[in-house]
């Protein structure tokens, strides 16, 4: 999908005051309240927008510890079924099918070192799961963010 300045502005603009609501927005950016409404929903129904929700933090919920997890699954089942086991535990945030030495690659959070333990035995304990590693994020050096990816889309 095509996105030019006007919508680039509205989605930091939106980033970074998600509750600014609509009128306001139209009056910061100098269009109709029409406009920032029909680009708003264009965003949403062209799959750039998923959601208006809020960012939650999992350490402010008490989940301070984040680990990556690589997981090596039997071949015979694929990944659907293993996808549906780690789709029921809270703690795995996200879940990608990955080229490399494993085959699902697994961003999950614990409320500590011991617990990480409890959630490493909830993911494996699938019998399509073969073998995990773990690596234990220290510390996070860039945020999740997709504006600068925007801005450039926007240019470009």
């Amino acid at each position: 999908m095509k996105i030019d300045s006007l919508d680039a502005r509205l989605l930091a603009l939106f980033a970074a005051e998600p509750r600014i609501g609509v009128l306001e927005a139209s009056r910061r950016l100098g269009v109709a309240r029409g406009t920032v409404q029909a680009r708003m929903d264009r965003l949403e129904r062209g799959g750039v927008v998923r959601g208006w929700g809020p960012e939650i933090d999992p350490a402010a919920l008490g989940y301070p510890v984040t680990a990556f997890v690589t997981l090596e699954i039997r071949q015979h089942a694929g990944h659907d079924p293993v996808r549906d086991h780690l789709g029921l535990i809270p703690e795995v945030l996200e879940a990608h099918t990955v080229t490399g030495p494993g085959d699902l690659w697994c961003r999950v959070v614990a409320r500590s070192n011991a617990d990480l333990q409890r959630v490493l035995d909830l993911v494996v304990a699938h019998r399509g799961i073969e073998r995990s590693a773990t690596t234990i994020s220290l510390s996070r050096q860039i945020d999740h963010r997709v504006l600068p990816l925007v801005q450039t889309t926007a240019e470009g």
